[in-house]
Order: structure tokens, then C-alpha cells, then sequence
């Protein structure tokens, strides 16, 4: 944690201070917001430590290219995995103050990012909040959905895209070869942030939903033994992982996965000496408009669905979520 408090410092930084106020914006209002802090207080509190994972990667990959593997490989993997995830920040970190580098080369895709990243909490609070009827929850996530989409600057699409922009461009796959226990975490990441959904959907009571999602973090903190020999060797797949989720609020589904599918790519670019550094900026600019694009490199919903089979199942994802489920 003294970590975050020397990186906060950056804030006094000129370059960062004049990035800030750039289209931000807050929570969709209503009275379920941040309920699911309140009820699940140590599920929410990963979610911050996982910003900083992710943020502080980026920051490195841009920063310093050339050095050793070892730097995130032991000692950022370590400090993750025993020491932030386990005593994790109680409020989101300012990931500015931590990928200042990154935040001025890619603002545009940090803020996707972002925004993408408070769809998924609201609606963890949504269904986390007490006194709603399972079709009010819908509904209010399907607005949430609508206007997480309506900002077109930011919004990544509810268009499924081909894993061939993953897999299949000049810079693909650099990352995973090169990083296979920081990759191998942030699948697990993507893993707990979508079978979380499982867990809140398909148990009854709140007993039985606590229950469960404490059986997921359990399962998440198994991943990261013996790194990176059961971290997840493929991309999580939302309607693989939380198919209960996927069939009821298929759009939000579909962003997360080409959310995730974007880290990734981001991470090979970042990394990948095919990319000049010069470069890297309008590379990630294309990814970033590429992911907002409905009409290109899209799949359809039946071939989604599929993904997981096509990519060696859902077991190679870190497994079904939910408590009962075939692992």
C-alpha cells in the first residue's frame, strides 16, 4: 500500500494536472449505486486492486520496454498477488497518478476503459441492492446499457468482433508469450469480473449469493497458485463463464468481452518491438476506433455464443462460474 501513496505523488506532476477534467463523468444516478461495496466489501475492494494491475502494466510496457522480464513477471506479479490483492485500496485508485505515461499517449482509450469499467459496477449494485423485483433489475440494466452506449466517443460496441483482431495482426500474441503469469492474472481477472454476475443471478437469498461469490474469490485466489499453471490459458468468455448473465443482458456481455479483447490487444501493442515506440500512440488510436465501430470485423450472436468451444472451452477459462456448476 506505500506503493499507491509514493505513486499518488505523481498528481503534483505538470503533464498530469493538465490532463485532468478532460470529459469526465460520473455514475448514472440512483439509490443502488455503490451497494455492492456496502454488501461485498472485500469481492469490491479486488476490482480496485485490479485497476492498478492493469494500469500499473501499461505504465511499465510504455515506459520501459526494455527491461527485464523478471520486472513484471516476479516483482509486480508478487506485490500484486501477495500484498495489494490482499490488503486492496478501499476506494478506486486514481490510475492517472499511476499510468501518468500512458494517460497522456492513450487518454482516449484509458477513458473507455473507464467508463466501460463503472458499466460493470453499476451493475453489480443493481443487482446487489435490496428491494427490487428480478424485472425492475433488468430493466434499470438495460438502461444502464442504453446509456453507456448513447456516448458514442467512448462507447465500446454491443457488436461481437472477430478474435482475429486479438490473434491475428502483426503485433498479435507478444504479451502472453512474453508475460505468461501477468497475462495469465489478468485473464483471471477478466474471469472473477464476469462470474461475479453468475453468482448475483442465479442464487436465491442474499445468503446463498454471498456464499457463492465468496466461493468465486476463493476460486480466483486458487488461479494464482503455482502461477501460471491454472491461471486461464484462454481469453474469458462472458457467455461461456456467466451464461445465466449473457442470456439476460447480452449487450453489456458482448462489451465486456470486447472490453477485455481491447486490454489484450493494448497489452500487444505496448509490447510488441513490431510497433515502433513512435508509433504506439496511433496504433492503440486505430484500436480505439476500431472497438467503437459497429459495422466492421463483427461476428454473429449465434458464432459468439460458440466463441468459447472454438477457442478450447470454457474449462481453459478458468471454468463456469457460479456455485454447482461443472468446473
Amino acid at each position: 500500500m506505500k506503493r499507491i501513496g509514493l505513486l499518488l505523488l505523481v498528481l503534483g506532476l505538470p503533464g498530469v494536472l493538465g490532463a485532468q477534467g478532460r470529459d469526465e463523468e460520473f455514475y448514472y444516478p440512483g439509490d443502488f449505486n455503490w451497494r455492492f461495496r456496502a454488501v461485498y466489501p472485500k469481492a469490491a475492494g479486488l476490482f480496485n486492486a485490479f485497476d492498478y494491475g492493469h494500469a500499473v502494466l501499461y505504465e511499465r510496457l510504455l515506459t520501459a520496454p526494455d527491461a527485464p522480464v523478471e520486472v513484471l513477471e516476479r516483482r509486480e506479479f508478487d506485490y500484486l498477488v501477495g500484498d495489494l490483492l490482499r490488503r486492496p485500496p478501499r476506494f478506486a485508485v486514481a490510475e492517472e497518478a499511476i499510468m501518468p505515461g500512458y494517460a497522456r499517449t492513450a487518454w482516449r482509450a484509458k477513458t473507455m476503459f473507464e467508463r466501460a469499467h463503472v458499466l460493470h459496477r453499476q451493475i453489480y449494485d443493481v443487482y446487489a441492492a435490496p428491494g427490487r423485483s428480478d424485472s425492475s433489475r433488468m430493466a434499470l440494466v438495460e438502461r444502464l446499457v442504453d446509456h453507456y452506449l448513447a456516448d458514442t466517443r467512448y462507447a465500446i460496441t454491443d457488436r461481437p468482433k472477430t478474435m482475429e483482431l486479438m490473434d491475428g495482426q502483426y503485433f498479435s500474441q507478444v504479451f502472453r508469450q512474453r508475460y505468461p503469469k501477468f497475462n495469465g492474472l489478468i485473464w483471471a481477472y477478466h474471469w472473477l469480473q464476469v462470474g461475479l454476475y453468475e453468482s448475483l443471478l442465479t442464487e436465491p437469498t442474499a445468503a446463498d449469493q454471498r456464499a457463492s461469490i465468496e466461493e468465486s474469490v476463493a476460486r480466483f485466489w486458487a488461479m494464482t497458485e503455482s502461477a501460471p499453471s491454472r491461471l486461464p490459458s484462454v481469453m474469458p468468455m462472458t457467455a461461456a463463464v456467466a451464461p445465466t448473465f449473457s442470456a439476460r443482458h447480452p449487450r453489456a456481455a458482448i462489451v465486456f468481452d470486447n472490453l477485455h479483447m481491447m486490454h489484450d490487444i493494448i497489452s500487444d501493442i505496448l509490447a510488441s518491438p513490431k510497433v515502433a515506440r513512435a508509433d504506439k500512440a496511433r496504433v492503440i488510436d486505430s484500436a480505439v476506433d476500431e472497438f467503437r465501430n459497429p459495422a466492421t470485423n463483427v461476428i454473429d450472436l449465434e458464432h459468439w455464443r460458440m466463441m468459447a468451444d472454438h477457442m478450447g472451452g470454457v474449462e481453459k477459462m478458468g471454468g463456469v462460474a457460479g456455485r454447482g456448476r461443472p468446473r
